[in-house]
């Protein structure tokens, strides 16, 4: 299959303190501290472009403190920019805090900023022009106006034939949001790619192995993203396939399920089965955690 693959979600300025052991209370901690362009959305974006996918566009809100910026950023990795400027709020923040001495584990402090009022009135249907895939980040679902234009773009995604994916993105505002909700804000959606603890807290289920062949009961595919434990991918109540983790030496382990994410998007529409694709995934989260940042090699 070819075509185009359009993300809407989230682009934010990533501040990365690369630390060793837990952070002093009440004094100094030294760390590696570098600015970097993020987004769960943008993010997976790039790794599409990255791991082949030629026609990558990305929808999302900044604001004009550092539009062109990522607009640079995002380009520089292949991908279209479609970037509506907040003329209110600045783009969105997270600040990284990242364990050198725990495997490159790493803590978010998230301020959603201009990312967080990406609404309906910034979607166009011209933006799914070529394109035969839309993946969603699931932090469009931790807003209102987020939820709105998540609805919108789904209702025109299915009226032209448009595959859907998602990725639900945080476990922490996932069960803020309450994961009764969840069923609903999904429907229309035909590809599932939760994280292990996501996975768990939808399903309620320990095993991340039940807890895909669950989802997958209601969604059509599920790939829930592992780590350093590979990917388990489930079907229609039961489990397809599981696929090793590639071998890693994790630095920073932020932006690992976006890279799996985007080169698995990217596989899917060069023809790959859900198999293959998942092993592609594998080996671009295992090159993530490797490199300081959510973005592919050669960038930032």
């Amino acid at each position: 299959m070819t075509g185009g693959l359009l993300v809407v979600g989230d682009v934010v300025t990533d501040v990365v303190a690369r630390h060793h052991g837990p952070p002093a209370a009440g004094t100094d901690t030294p760390a590696s501290v570098r600015t970097l362009p993020g987004g769960a959305g943008a993010n997976v974006a790039c790794w599409a472009a990255h791991r082949g996918c030629g026609d990558v566009r990305l929808l999302g809100r900044v604001g004009a403190d550092a539009a062109a910026w990522h607009e640079r950023e995002l380009a520089a990795c292949g991908v279209r920019p479609f970037l509506a400027v907040d003329a209110e709020m600045p783009t969105g923040t997270v600040i990284c805090l990242v364990d050198a001495d725990a495997g490159g584990e790493r803590t978010f402090l998230t301020d959603g900023g201009a990312s967080l009022r990406l609404a309906p009135c910034d979607w166009s249907d011209a933006l799914l022009d070529g394109a035969v895939r839309l993946h969603l980040s699931g932090y469009l679902l931790f807003s209102e106006s987020g939820r709105a234009l998540a609805a919108v773009a789904v209702g025109s995604a299915r009226a032209r034939g448009v595959l859907v994916s998602l990725d639900p993105a945080s476990a922490g505002f996932l069960a803020r949001l309450g994961t009764g909700r969840f069923p609903a804000l999904v429907e229309g959606v035909g590809v599932l790619l939760p994280s292990r603890d996501e996975a768990r807290l939808l399903t309620g289920l320990p095993d991340p192995a039940d807890a895909a062949a669950e989802l997958s009961r209601h969604v059509p595919l599920v790939v829930v993203k592992l780590g350093g434990a590979g990917a388990v991918v489930a079907r229609s109540g039961s489990v397809y396939a599981r696929v090793p983790a590639v071998p890693a030496t994790p630095r920073d382990t932020t932006g690992a399920g976006d890279a799996f994410t985007g080169a698995f998007l990217a596989s899917l529409l060069a023809g790959a089965g859900p198999r293959e694709a998942a092993r592609e995934g594998c080996r671009a989260g295992a090159r993530a955690v490797e490199r300081v940042g959510g973005r592919p090699p050669g960038t930032g």
